[in-house]
């Protein structure tokens, strides 16, 4: 019988996989909503995977 596997997902070694954060800016908004922006992880641009040459580069580090 054929097994189908799914493809490997690598998780990005510089955000461990938490690509994405709110980063609040102080005060709030005239509706009284805390003004956050977000910041993504440089290395991996906010998706939380890397590609297999960041993944390498990573556990040498």
């Amino acid at each position: 019988m054929t097994q189908h596997t799914r493809p490997q997902t690598h998780i990005c070694p510089k955000c461990d996989g938490f690509a994405s954060a709110a980063v609040t800016l102080g005060g709030r908004d005239r509706h009284g909503h805390l003004r956050t922006i977000t910041a993504h992880c440089p290395a991996c641009h906010g998706t939380g995977t890397a590609r297999r040459s960041l993944v390498r580069e990573g556990a040498r580090a």
